[in-house]
């Protein structure tokens, strides 16, 4: 029998809520176990915060080629068109969780170099602090998951208020290109053409193509191939659904077109990359 005033249990637990999932922790890992999933181009659901700790690499950012090094966070909203591929030896963190956890998070792509030793353990505590959170499942670990995540979102305002964020003033090329990778992350699924995306954007084919390889070093057809490529590799990872599926939801006008596209960027068909499953590296990508 219970002591008067007091309860049996003085903390019920909270209603059970949907909501996405967050990950943290080291990022090298993520990166070797499917090098694909990074190295092509693609935009996600999700933020995705990128922490630099030891060597360097490079992005590229709505088309637009960014170098990375230690002590560079990068930001990257939802449905962002980005790649990243780093050097041997780099160490980094990342954070993954839905949009809109932190009401101060950026809405837009930023790079901050962080100089100061506190802003940089800060983060770097944080994202530590979400890892131990996932590999301990402890009671209200979605709670504390997102109030970190919220955390974060201030340490980046507040970082982009130091004057931290490293934004130089985006060129004519770099606008153009801005403007054709939100076009990409828009209508990657439907069977428009490169030549489509430049005639809809107001230039020619050639000057698209020419500003893309400026920006980034690629064309504006390789960004597009990646895209649907990536696309591609996630839906061919599950047994379902059917193959001749897959071509048409990327806009493929036929399984053989799509089977074509599938063997030139990974030297296998459909069938035998689905068949992989998680042996990505054994696979050759033109990209």
């Amino acid at each position: 029998m219970s002591r008067p005033g007091f309860l049996k249990n003085p903390m019920p637990p909270a209603p059970a809520k949907a909501r996405g999932a967050i990950r943290a922790g080291s990022f090298m890992p993520e990166l070797q176990a499917a090098p694909w999933r990074y190295h092509l181009a693609h935009d996600r659901e999700d933020v995705t915060l990128l922490w630099i700790t030891k060597g360097q690499g490079r992005a590229i950012v709505n088309g637009v080629r960014r170098g990375l090094s230690t002590h560079i966070a990068l930001w990257l909203p939802a449905r962002t068109l980005f790649s990243i591929e780093l050097q041997p030896g780099t160490q980094a963190l990342f954070v993954q969780a839905p949009p809109g956890l932190a009401p101060q998070e950026p809405q837009a792509p930023v790079l901050l170099r962080i100089r100061d030793g506190y802003g940089q353990a800060e983060l770097t505590g944080e994202i530590d602090t979400m890892h131990r959170e996932l590999h301990a499942k402890r009671p209200l670990m979605q709670d504390a998951l997102e109030a970190r995540a919220a955390l974060i979102g201030i340490w980046l305002h507040r970082q982009i208020e130091a004057g931290a964020a490293d934004a130089p003033q985006p060129t004519a090329a770099q606008r153009l290109v801005h403007r054709y990778a939100a076009d990409l992350t828009r209508h990657f699924r439907t069977p428009r053409s490169m030549g489509s995306y430049a005639e809809a954007l107001d230039v020619t084919a050639t000057h698209l193509t020419r500003c893309c390889r400026a920006c980034c070093g690629k064309t504006a057809a390789d960004l597009l191939a990646e895209r649907r490529l990536h696309a591609a590799r996630v839906a061919l990872e599950s047994p379902k659904p059917p193959v001749q599926d897959v071509a048409k939801s990327l806009g493929f006008s036929s399984p053989a077109y799509f089977a074509r596209f599938i063997q030139n960027h990974t030297g296998v068909s459909p069938t035998e990359l689905r068949r992989a499953g998680r042996k990505p590296a054994t696979l050759r990508s033109t990209f």
